[in-house]
C-alpha cells in the first residue's frame, strides 16, 4: 500500500496520546447545566488567553460564527458586512441567512485577507426605511482563501475605530487564531481586542478531534448559549472533548512554529523548481498553509493536479524516482479553484512526512509542467 501524507488540511489531524489520556481521565458533568469541570476549565482558560470576560464551548467553528451572528444579528432582516472570500460568506452552506434570517452583504477581500475600510463604511446602511440595517461586520485571521495570511494589527486598529464610530460590532473568525499569533508575534488577547467576540478552532492547527470556542462578554455569552441550545449544540457530559482542547492549549501551540517552519520549507522548494505552470507566493507566505498557482494561460487545471499526487505510477516506484517506500508516495491536496491547490501543515506532518511529499510534488510538477509546454 502506497505511503499517505494528507496536506488537505489541518482538520485531518488524530488525536495525541496526551490527549487520548486526558480525555479518559476527564472529569465530567451536564454541560448544559454549566455542571461539566472540564468544560468550564477550557471556558475560563481560553477567555482569559483572549482577554475577554467568558467563552462558550461549541462542537463546530461554523456554529460557533452562526451563533454569534445569531446573538449580534437578534432582529431578522439585519447586514452583516463579510469578506467575499471569507469563510462565512464561501463555506458554511448560507447558514447565516437561512437559519437567521440575516443578509450576508459581501466586501472584495484583497490578497492579504483585508478589505478597503472607504468602501466598507460607503456600504454601512441603515438611514433608509428601504434598506436593512448593518449589525455586524466579520473579519477572518488567518484569512483561509488569501492563503493563510495574518490580517495586519494596524488594519484592525482602524477598522475598530471606524465600527465604534457607527456603533457596529466586529466578529473575529479566529479559526486559526493562533497561527496568527505565532506570525505576528502578539498574544491571543492583543489580535483579539477590538473584536466584541471571537470563534476559535481547536481542531484545526491545534489538533483536537472536536470543538471550537465563542468569546466574548458576559452577556454576549449568556444569549450565545441559549441559542446554542437552540440550534442543538449543548452537548452534556462533553469534558471528554474539553479535556483533548485543554491539552491541544498546552501542547499544540508552542508546536505552530513548526509548521510554519515546513510550510516555508515546502513553498521554497516548490519556488526554487522554476516551471512555469506553478507559481507560490513565497514572499508573502505567513503560516502554515502554502498556495499553488496555475497560470491562466496553462491548459492544466487544479483537479488534474489534486488527482495526480493522488496515485502512483510505475516509474515512481523504480529506478531514480524510487523513494524509501516501496510502493510510492500519495499527496493529497485540495483545490481551492480551478486553477490553486492548498498544501497545508500541520501537527501529524514530520520531516520525513514532508520529504516524502517534496520528493512526490516535485516529481508531479515536473512532469505536468512538462506536458503542458
Amino acid at each position: 500500500m502506497a505511503y499517505i501524507v494528507d496536506m488537505r488540511s489541518d482538520t485531518v489531524t488524530k488525536p495525541t496520546k496526551a490527549m487520548k489520556q486526558a480525555m479518559i481521565n476527564s472529569a465530567v458533568g451536564d454541560d448544559v447545566y454549566q455542571e461539566d469541570p472540564t468544560v468550564n476549565a477550557l471556558e475560563s482558560k481560553i477567555a482569559t488567553l483572549l482577554g475577554k470576560q467568558a467563552a462558550l464551548f461549541v462542537p463546530s467553528g461554523t456554529m460557533s460564527n452562526l451563533i454569534a451572528i445569531m446573538v449580534h444579528c437578534n432582529k431578522r432582516g439585519s447586514e452583516v458586512i463579510v469578506g467575499e472570500l471569507s469563510h462565512i460568506f464561501r463555506y458554511e452552506v448560507g447558514g447565516a441567512t437561512h437559519l437567521a434570517g440575516v443578509m450576508l452583504s459581501n466586501i472584495p477581500n484583497k490578497a492579504d485577507g483585508t478589505f478597503d475600510l472607504n468602501v466598507l463604511e460607503r456600504r454601512i446602511r441603515g438611514s433608509d426605511i428601504h434598506e436593512p440595517i448593518t449589525s455586524l461586520v466579520t473579519i477572518e485571521n488567518t484569512h483561509n482563501v488569501c492563503g493563510g495570511k495574518a490580517l495586519p494589527l494596524q488594519w484592525v486598529d482602524e477598522l475598530a475605530e471606524l465600527c465604534k464610530k457607527h456603533k457596529i460590532p466586529i466578529h473575529l473568525d479566529g479559526a486559526r487564531l493562533f497561527n496568527a499569533c505565532e506570525y505576528l508575534q502578539q498574544s491571543p488577547a492583543r489580535v483579539a481586542r477590538d473584536c466584541d467576540s471571537v470563534s476559535v478552532c481547536f481542531s484545526k492547527g491545534l489538533a483536537a478531534p472536536v470543538g471550537s470556542a465563542l468569546v466574548g462578554s458576559y452577556h454576549f455569552i449568556e444569549h450565545a448559549r441559549r441559542v446554542r441550545k437552540m440550534l442543538g449544540g449543548g452537548m452534556r457530559q462533553a469534558g471528554v472533548l474539553a479535556a483533548a482542547a485543554l491539552v491541544a492549549l498546552h501542547e499544540a501551540v508552542p508546536r505552530l512554529a513548526m509548521d510554519h517552519k515546513r510550510a516555508r520549507i515546502l513553498a521554497k522548494v516548490i519556488d526554487g523548481l522554476s516551471l512555469p505552470s506553478f507559481r507560490v507566493d513565497l514572499e508573502n507566505l505567513h503560516t502554515n498553509l502554502v498556495l499553488v498557482h496555475i497560470p491562466e494561460a496553462s491548459p492544466l487545471r487544479a483537479a488534474q493536479v489534486v488527482e495526480r499526487l493522488a496515485q502512483v505510477s510505475l516509474a515512481e516506484t523504480q529506478g531514480d524516482c524510487k523513494t524509501a517506500k516501496d510502493e510510492g508516495v500519495i499527496v493529497k491536496v485540495i483545490q481551492f479553484n480551478s486553477k490553486t491547490i492548498r498544501l497545508t501543515l500541520h501537527l501529524d506532518i514530520t520531516d520525513e512526512d514532508l520529504w516524502l511529499a517534496i520528493m512526490k510534488i516535485t516529481y508531479v510538477f515536473k512532469e505536468m509542467d512538462a506536458a503542458a509546454n
